[in-house]
């Protein structure tokens, strides 16, 4: 697991994230991975398989469609790019 080191932290932010971890009940360490966890993976964010998902039962695609797209699909490998 990564580890990072924050230098130059002014005491005062220093200090509200230590009152911060203490309300939720976790060190300073695990308050700084949860915010950071949050900033960068929020709950809302939008995620492809979700969305996909959501699409298809839309449309009403059903998994004989899908059947049938996988058929029909072209299996022959494609050529490779020449650059002459």
């Amino acid at each position: 697991m990564a580890m990072l080191t924050v230098r130059n932290l002014p005491d005062d932010v220093h200090r509200a994230l230590r009152v911060l971890a203490a309300q939720h009940g976790r060190s300073a360490e695990a308050e700084v991975r949860e915010i950071l966890s949050n900033a960068v993976k929020p709950a809302e964010r939008l995620r492809l398989g979700d969305a996909l998902m959501g699409l298809s039962r839309r449309i009403g695609l059903t998994n004989e469609d899908i059947e049938a797209l996988d058929s029909a699909r072209d299996t022959m490998p494609a050529e490779p790019l020449r650059f002459e």
